[in-house]
């Protein structure tokens, strides 16, 4: 498998991020195991996580996700092979969030600890927090990274006002520096990241991960019609996405899925990969099959033809 680099760090990772959002929320540690070894198999070794995920859950209090990949990460004995992202600064309880000095100070040996690991390779700021002067937050991970608890640092859900505010101040004060952004990406959402992020993040080779790949499963063309949504816990989020715009990105994702012989979810995934200054879209899977596919969306090439049938179909200007 192919590794890129991520920005101008020194991690190489997979073409292809396994998101983990799904672990301890719509799957549970069982399969989660399976759905992990089947994508490692594969050579694959990057995976996205978060300290609150999932406090959204009745009875989880945040830090599931971390867990079960912890447990793994134990089980397997192979953590050196791997690129574990988690972030900070989602509010996991009252009190308890932000991006103070602090405040990472303890909510990164919480997310050691979960991890049963003694170093993130990547870990991101999940939300901008105005309150907090972006120089004690670059200073905290500059400790971090001292101390070898974290190998590289990333932004999350930032503007590109304040994406190019921390990379002056890193600059200015020889701090370390954002080495990625996270921000949602996919063919039907463009427009935010491409008018603005995207130049910035190609003139300053920030690698780019981008979550909901799949448009929360939208792009999988599983949802087609009101009576699709009770198809997944998500159906409900595909109102959004089911209007004239969004019909023809699932056709053009037809045609071509044809022409290759591929699913829909590989070539909306292979779209991704393919796009100049991205480095690694994240995906989520909750069933064998599914991993499956997207492990064959790294293997999907698409040509000239196939960019410009999709470019087309979901222009936003």
């Amino acid at each position: 498998m192919d590794k890129r680099r991520l920005g101008r760090s020194d991690l190489m990772v997979s073409p292809l991020c396994l998101g983990g959002n799904v672990f301890g929320w719509t799957v549970d540690e069982t399969t989660s195991f399976k759905l992990l070894d089947t994508y490692a198999e594969e050579g694959l070794n990057f995976i996205d996580t978060a300290d609150v995920y999932s406090t959204w859950v009745p009875g989880n209090t945040g830090g599931e996700s971390e867990t079960i990949i912890g447990n793994w990460m134990k089980a397997r004995g192979n953590r050196a092979k791997l690129i574990i992202a988690t972030k900070v600064g989602s509010e996991m309880a009252p009190g308890k969030k932000g991006l103070s000095r602090a405040y990472i100070r303890s909510a990164v040996e919480a997310s050691l600890q979960r991890l049963q690991t003694d170093y993130i390779d990547l870990y991101q700021s999940h939300r901008d927090d105005l309150e907090t002067p972006q120089q004690e937050t670059l200073e905290a991970y500059q400790e971090l990274i001292r101390e070898g608890k974290v190998r590289a640092v990333g932004a999350s859900n930032f503007t590109a006002a304040r994406l190019r505010e921390a990379l002056r101040v890193s600059a200015e004060l020889g701090l370390p520096r954002y080495e990625s952004l996270q921000p949602e990406y996919n063919l039907y959402k463009r427009a935010e990241y491409e008018n603005e992020l995207e130049p910035l993040c190609r003139k300053e080779e920030i690698g780019v991960i981008p979550y909901y790949g799949l448009a929360s499963g939208f792009l999988t063309g599983k949802y087609r019609s009101e009576a699709d949504f009770g198809k997944s816990p998500r159906g409900g989020r595909m109102s959004a996405y089911l209007n004239e715009r969004g019909m023809h990105i699932l056709a053009a994702l037809d045609d071509v899925a044809a022409r290759k012989n591929a699913s829909l979810a590989q070539v909306a995934l292979a779209w991704l990969m393919a796009r100049p200054g991205l480095t690694a879209p994240i995906a989520s899977a909750t069933s064998l099959e599914q991993m499956k596919d997207l492990v064959a969306s790294t293997q999907l090439r698409l040509d000239a033809a196939d960019i410009e049938q999709l470019d087309q179909a979901s222009a936003w200007k």
